[in-house]
């Protein structure tokens, strides 16, 4: 009796263990993707999987887009998907761009690809604008011709993505800044803001003749003018600015001379009041004079009579003369 417990709880015991076992590995191991794989002629071992799974790295992440490039015909391994993973990429994105190129005839290998993935670049969306180009629309552009006209112009840029130049090349923000730049540089040299109204194509084509691509991602295929408006007459408003500006500074000068003419008159009359003083204060001592020139002697009385007489006759003509233009009117 003794004996056949024993056995039961020893049987017991090994087929919980293998149980428990046997689902710490189904947990540990994704069977379902590595028989999947297998299914899909895909080498993977479970060696891998463990790995992947010790080393943190989602093996359906790596092994669903490896079962895809393998029915594509790609070239690539477990290893290459794995340490592109680990170095922050997107693993199924770089798969479908290289399988998008390979389907479109463009020369793209797995290592390009990754590194454009990593230069922060959507390798995929790159593959497509170069099979389907992008049109990119600019501002509205403002530009003045020589006559002073305002011209407001928007482009139409068709571009397809130089998958050779993705890592390292500027973005879109470049090709509308130089296609801007292009545009203002154009209109400006214009003499009339008709000549631009009349050909606005001559203007795409010079600016594309420029190369503008170069040092970008992209390749420009077309520039378009899609409209043209007419804005203000800068020149005249300028003209308008200088006079009004004119008139202020020769306002400003007028002022100024005024300021100095009325402190010049101020100076005059101050002059003029100092000056009067000192001929009343020297009025006021000839009385004194006299006295002391007729007491002394140096004065004769016949004499001061005599001036006497020449003063009250000049008063007298003084008289006459402030009156008769008064009679005159009169008559």
């Amino acid at each position: 009796m003794f004996e056949l417990v024993n056995f039961v709880f020893g049987s017991g015991f090994t087929l919980i263990a293998t149980i428990v076992g046997v689902m710490v590995f189904l947990n540990f191991v994704p069977v379902g993707l590595w028989i999947s794989a297998i299914a899909a002629g895909v080498s993977v071992s479970i060696v891998d999987l463990i790995g992947m799974r010790l080393r943190r790295v989602p093996a359906a992440q790596i092994v669903l887009p490896l079962i895809k490039a393998n029915k594509a015909g790609l070239d690539v391994n477990v290893d290459q998907l794995e340490a592109h993973y680990l170095a922050g990429g997107n693993v199924d994105r770089v798969i479908d761009a290289l399988i998008a190129a390979h389907r479109a005839g463009i020369d793209l290998n797995f290592e390009r690809g990754c590194a454009i993935d990593l230069a922060g670049r959507n390798v995929l969306e790159a593959v497509q604008m170069s099979v389907n180009p992008e049109v990119i629309e600019t501002p509205v552009v403002s530009a003045v011709a020589k006559d002073g006209i305002e011209l407001k112009v928007k482009a139409r840029v068709t571009v397809r993505a130089n998958i050779d130049r993705l890592v390292g090349g500027a973005g879109e923000a470049t090709i509308i800044a130089r296609v801007g730049e292009g545009i203002v540089t154009n209109v400006g040299s214009s003499k009339e803001h008709t000549d631009v109204l009349e050909n606005p194509d001559y203007i795409s084509k010079t600016v594309l003749e420029k190369g503008l691509d170069a040092g970008t991602a992209f390749e420009i295929l077309s520039i378009d003018i899609a409209d043209v408006d007419v804005g203000r007459n800068i020149g005249a408003a300028l003209m308008t600015d200088q006079a009004e500006a004119d008139k202020r500074i020769a306002q400003a000068r007028a002022e100024e001379r005024r300021a100095m003419a009325v402190a010049k008159e101020q100076e005059m009359k101050a002059y003029t009041q100092e000056m009067q003083a000192k001929v009343v204060e020297a009025q006021a001592k000839v009385p004194a004079a006299l006295a002391d020139a007729l007491e002394n002697g140096r004065l004769g009385v016949m004499d001061y009579y005599r001036m006497n007489n020449i003063n009250a006759d000049t008063e007298m003509r003084k008289t006459i003369a402030e009156v008769s233009p008064v009679n005159e009117k009169e008559q």
